[in-house]
C-alpha cells in the first residue's frame, strides 16, 4: 500500500451481498426496522403515559427501548441506502455512525446488567426489593453506566481523529465502525488493537460474565423454590434474557476480539455477525422484556381498547 497520506472527505462503503438477494435483504430490513421501530415506541409510549409503570424495573425497559430505536436507526437506514446503490457516506455522518455505535453498545451492555441485577434482588431479595431498587439508586446506576461508554466514546473519538488513510477510502463493510476504519489507515499501530480489545473487554466481556454469574446465582435459587409454577416462570425468565444477551454479546465479542487480535474473517461472516447482533436483538426485546410483563401488557391492551 502506498504510505503517502491522503485528504478523505467521504468513504465508500462495499457491502458484500449477493446481488440477487440484494432486494430481498432490503425487504426485510424494511419490515424489520418498521416493526423495531413500532414495537419500541409503543413501549416507551405505554410506560410513559401509566404513572403505574414508572418504576425502576419498567424505566429501564423504556431505556433499553430507546437505546434499541437509536441503535438501530443508526445502522438500518444507511444500510438500506447501501443496499439500493448510495455507497458513499461522508466523513462526518461515517464518524458520527463510529462513535454512536461505541456508545450505543456500551449504554446497552451496562444496562442489562442492572436488568441483570434486578432480577437477581427480585427473586433472592423479593421483601427488600423495594428498598434496595429505588430511583435513587437507578439514578446513580445510569450516570455510573453511562461514564464508562462515554469515556470510551471520547477516546474513540481522539484516535479516529488521529487517523491517516492512504491511497484508498474503501472501507469493505455494510456501514462505518471502528474496525474498519482501522484496517484503511496508513499504519497499523498496535494501539489501535489494543483500543479494539480494551472496548471488547469491557462492554462484552465484563458485562457478560457479571450477568452470567448474576443469573446462574438465581437459577440456582429457582431450582429451590417449592412452588412449580413459580420456579417454572423464574426459569422461563432467566431462558429468554439470556437469549437476548447471547444474540447482542456473542457476535460482537466474537468479531471484535479476532479483529483486535489480527484475525481476518471474511465479508459474508462479518457481515452475518454484526446484523445478527445489531438488528435482531432490538425487534425481540419489546417481546421478551416488555410484553411478557404482565401490567405492560395490560396497559397495552388498555390503549387499543381506547383506540
Amino acid at each position: 500500500m502506498n504510505q503517502t497520506s491522503v485528504s478523505v472527505s467521504e468513504f465508500v462503503l462495499q457491502c458484500s451481498v449477493d446481488s440477487q438477494k440484494k432486494s430481498y435483504t432490503i425487504a426485510i430490513l424494511i419490515v424489520v426496522y418498521l416493526v423495531t421501530l413500532f414495537w419500541n415506541f409503543l413501549v416507551i409510549l405505554v410506560i410513559v403515559m401509566n404513572p403505574q409503570l414508572q418504576k425502576p424495573m419498567f424505566v429501564t425497559i423504556a431505556a433499553l427501548a430507546v437505546i434499541d430505536l437509536l441503535g438501530s436507526t443508526n445502522i438500518i437506514p444507511r444500510l438500506i441506502a447501501i443496499l439500493s446503490g448510495w455507497v458513499t457516506i461522508p466523513y462526518g455522518p461515517c464518524l458520527l455512525q463510529v462513535l454512536l455505535g461505541v456508545y450505543l453498545a456500551g449504554a446497552e451492555s451496562y444496562l442489562l446488567v442492572f436488568m441483570a441485577c434486578d432480577r437477581y434482588v427480585a427473586v433472592l431479595h423479593p421483601l427488600r426489593y423495594s428498598a434496595l431498587v429505588t430511583k435513587k439508586i437507578l439514578w446513580a446506576a445510569c450516570l455510573l453506566f453511562n461514564a464508562v461508554p462515554t469515556a470510551f466514546t471520547l477516546t474513540g473519538l481522539i484516535f479516529i481523529t488521529e487517523l491517516s488513510f492512504c491511497s484508498t477510502n474503501i472501507i469493505n463493510y455494510c456501514f462505518c465502525d471502528i474496525a474498519s476504519l482501522f484496517k484503511i489507515a496508513c499504519n497499523e499501530n498496535p494501539k489501535y488493537f489494543d483500543i479494539l480489545s480494551a472496548i471488547s473487554f469491557m462492554f462484552g466481556f465484563c458485562p457478560l460474565a457479571f450477568i452470567l454469574l448474576s443469573y446462574a446465582r438465581i437459577a440456582y435459587a429457582a431450582l429451590n423454590i417449592s412452588s412449580s409454577d413459580g420456579k417454572k416462570k423464574t426459569l422461563n425468565t432467566l431462558t429468554t434474557h439470556l437469549l437476548v444477551v447471547g444474540l447482542f454479546d456473542i457476535p460482537l465479542i466474537i468479531y471484535t476480539m479476532l479483529t483486535g487480535t489480527g484475525v481476518k474473517l471474511s465479508d459474508e461472516a462479518n457481515n452475518s455477525l454484526i446484523i445478527i447482533a445489531i438488528i435482531v436483538p432490538p425487534m425481540l426485546n419489546p417481546i421478551i422484556y416488555s410484553f411478557r410483563n404482565k401490567e405492560i401488557r395490560s396497559s397495552i391492551q388498555k390503549i387499543f381498547k381506547r383506540a
